[in-house]
């Protein structure tokens, strides 16, 4: 028996992919917001593209807003567009 992919949606462009090929973005109990490079930080995880233009749309969109419930702060988007620009 085949081992079942996980999928996830991303917050920038809505298309599903497998999880594997996001990032996620997770956000504390206590509201902090990162970057999850591992996938198993506790908390609500958000993916996204390993692209920056999903993450212009991400954040135009303020997809990451609506679906983390809370302002996520420009440093945020600052950290994450490095990680994108490292992983191209």
């Amino acid at each position: 028996m085949r081992k079942k992919i996980p999928i996830r949606k991303c917050v920038g462009c809505g298309e599903s992919k497998p999880k594997k090929d996001l990032i996620r973005i997770v956000k504390s109990k206590d509201g902090d917001i990162n970057v999850d490079l591992s996938g198993k930080l506790n908390g609500r995880g958000v993916y996204i593209c390993n692209n920056v233009d999903c993450f212009e749309k991400a954040k135009k969109s303020k997809g990451l807003n609506r679906s983390l419930k809370m302002e996520v702060p420009e440093e945020v988007y600052k950290n994450l567009l490095l990680e994108l620009n490292q992983n191209e």
